[in-house]
């Protein structure tokens, strides 16, 4: 496997892809590693998580400075990241005790009955390289303190970051075969999903590939999480704070260079001030800095593969040629890179690919929209149902639409993200299953009923 620089289109490093043998060794490390991992009382479980999370501060600058290299992430991005990661296994190290901690039940006299959380086996996780640590830390970080060991299938084009993460576990002291990463492609997946030893399997990734996972492991009863794309709406609504609302939305369209399923997508914005915000927000946009990802004052670094960059230019194309206005960028930037620029576009029409598929970069959508209700209308209209942002500076009528919204997580004046304290998932085709919190961490356990007479 190859690592290509995005920035300069550079192979950095080759790293040697996983023969057949090599994941069955890998299958047959993670059950034999369970067998006792899951005797490991919680507690340890939970130092050694804590030690993670020193591991990963104290090499914080390697880990996201490979990251950078790997996949485009601005610098300044990336040691945030690993300090994200560092937080996650911070929590669990804190709360796991108490989100798996044995649930007692009402029982006839002189009788106990309890729910207890067992841990089920090895689990594949299949992640992607948009955020190539905190995408497997969040799996991670639950799975193994439950008690589950894990077997990682990262995305091609971020191997180092797949063998720094196994390092970070091991470092930390984890028993060998907890967690492995394995370098293979795509089509071995279903091989590994198949295979009796693996037990649960979690996916972040695209829409196709959610499908071909769910399809295998639904084929042999497994349990799967799946987490997918998004086509976020932004609403401005017409009691909006614009300057925040477009500082803000600015950031949530083009942070990690737009590629992020939960990136603010399609903006709609109320007839009222539409005019005012767009161009708030078109001078939030143009004021980014664009440019080297290993500078620290870089805001927008290169998207991570020049077919991706490609991709997206195609869906822009399309959306103008079907009628749709370009207020800023709209062009490849004329340099060495994968670089595209922070890019809105206007008046889009109905059904174009800006209006109706997930765009995986650094390109905004604005609607007009005449009220509440259509605002909801449009931001449902979509197949996807991630999450959501909400302007206004009336929290109840922001909690009321928050309601009416189709999409796992809303937030009210904020911008949509992941964080460990609550949990986070998708409805409709963005996926199912929750990760983080208590709701996360209960996703791949036996909820095994014990009656003790």
């Amino acid at each position: 496997m190859d690592a290509v620089n995005p920035a300069t289109n550079e192979r950095i490093a080759t790293y040697e892809a996983d023969s057949i043998d090599d994941v069955e060794t890998a299958l047959s490390q993670a059950a034999d590693a369970f067998e006792n991992w899951r005797d490991v009382p919680l507690r340890e479980r939970q130092k050694l998580l804590a030690d993670a999370g020193d591991v990963l501060r104290n090499r914080k600058r390697e880990w996201a400075e490979l990251m950078t290299r790997e996949m485009g992430k601005p610098i300044s991005q990336a040691v945030s990241e690993v300090e994200k990661c560092a937080r996650v296994c911070d929590h669990y190290a804190e709360h796991a005790s108490s989100y798996l901690a044995d649930e007692y039940h009402p029982s006839p006299p002189g009788s106990t009955v309890k729910t207890r959380y067992d841990p089920l086996g090895p689990v594949l996780a299949v992640m992607p390289w948009n955020f190539p640590f905190w995408q497997v830390f969040r799996f991670a970080a639950t799975s193994l303190t439950a008690g589950n060991v894990g077997l990682l299938k990262h995305a091609s084009n971020v191997p180092g970051c797949a063998m720094a993460i196994e390092e970070v576990f091991r470092e930390a002291g984890y028993p060998e075969g907890v967690f492995q990463s394995l370098l293979i492609p795509s089509d071995l997946v279903d091989d590994v999903l198949e295979d009796d030893r693996i037990r649960a399997a979690t996916l972040t990734g695209s829409g196709p590939a959610g499908r071909a996972v769910a399809s295998t492991a639904g084929e042999n009863l497994k349990k799967t999480v799946l987490e997918l794309g998004g086509s976020d709406p932004f609403v401005v609504l017409d009691d909006a704070d614009l300057d925040a609302a477009a500082e803000t939305g600015a950031w949530a369209r083009n942070m990690n260079g737009g590629q992020s399923c939960i990136a603010a997508k399609r903006f709609i914005v109320h007839e009222s001030v539409y005019d005012e915000y767009v161009d708030k927000l078109v001078s939030e946009v143009e004021a980014l800095s664009i440019g080297d990802p290993t500078d620290e004052e870089t805001d927008v670094g290169p998207q991570a593969r020049q077919n991706l960059l490609d991709e997206l230019h195609e869906q822009v194309e399309a959306s103008v040629e079907a009628g749709a206005t370009v207020l800023t960028g709209g062009e490849p930037l004329d340099r060495d890179g994968a670089f595209y620029p922070p890019t809105i576009l206007g008046d889009v029409p109905a059904g174009c690919p800006a209006d109706s598929e997930e765009l995986f970069g650094p390109v905004a959508a604005v609607f007009e929209v005449g009220s509440e209700a259509e605002a909801i209308e449009k931001a449902n209209d979509t197949r996807f149902g991630l999450g959501a942002s909400i302007w206004t500076e009336d929290r109840d009528r922001g909690e009321r639409i928050a309601a009416r919204i189709d999409a796992g997580c809303t937030y009210i004046n904020q911008l949509t993200k992941s964080d460990p304290r609550v949990p986070f998932g998708g409805v409709k085709d963005s996926g199912y299953g929750r990760e983080l919190s208590e709701a996360g961490i209960k996703e791949f356990v036996n909820r095994k009923t014990v009656w003790i007479e």
